[in-house]
């Protein structure tokens, strides 16, 4: 049998309207303890992810565990992202099992969702193997989540993966959500989120434009 190929997106591709994300926990006592990943690299790629999110439309859900007692408040990276959106302070460590996050699932109702938050073996595992048992589709934003050591983190990434769940990094998200340089509409919100959180790409993207006035959208 022959196989023919078409100009056509993969169907595991995601794109802003087939998915909602799940932030989980982006608080200070949680950052405090995080190794796996530089603070400020976490704080980054967070802001990364929370902009592509809001700037695409995608359902967000924002979630926080004893922020008023324990953990304190979420980075103002991510509530920045999403103004005046309320954020759902859980008791529970797995956010599965807390009735207002599961009530605000439903509400959305996207099959697909992805994952990104502190700690990966905690806070992120629990959640993840709990909505793949429930038969959604899961992805996880490995370089937006952090553990208190690199061991931790890798252990919980493999222990998903090996369950089901895809893991995606936060660069990838933002461009998997443009995936088009022609799409002109949201090509300038892209660049520009590229260019304050895309690290060495971002810096790539300034000089290119600085110097030859280029764009990913020329020929």
């Amino acid at each position: 049998m022959t196989i023919t190929a078409t100009p056509t997106a993969g169907k595991t591709l995601l794109s802003p309207t087939d998915h909602s994300l799940i932030l989980i926990d982006f608080q200070s006592q949680m950052a405090f303890a995080t190794k796996s990943i530089a603070p400020e690299l976490l704080r980054n790629n967070a802001a990364l992810v929370a902009n592509a999110a809001a700037g695409f439309n995608v359902p967000t859900i924002l979630t926080t565990v004893a922020e008023k007692s324990f953990s304190g408040p979420m980075f103002a990276e991510i509530t920045d992202a999403f103004p005046g959106q309320k954020l759902l302070d859980r008791t529970s460590m797995n956010t599965w099992e807390d009735p207002g996050v599961i009530e605000e699932v439903n509400r959305i109702g996207k099959e697909r969702l992805v994952f990104a938050g502190l700690w990966t073996s905690v806070c992120i595992v629990g959640p993840v193997l709990s909505a793949i048992d429930q038969g959604f589709e899961v992805y996880v934003i490995t370089d937006a989540s952090g553990d208190i050591s690199e061991e931790a983190h890798e252990r919980a990434v493999e222990r998903m993966i090996q369950a089901g769940a895809r893991p995606i990094t936060s660069l990838q998200y933002l461009l998997e959500l443009q995936r088009d340089w022609a799409r002109s509409e949201t090509y300038d919100m892209t660049t520009g989120i590229a260019r304050k959180w895309g690290g060495a790409y971002g810096l790539g993207i300034t000089y290119a434009k600085a110097m030859f006035d280029a764009s990913e959208g020329s020929h």
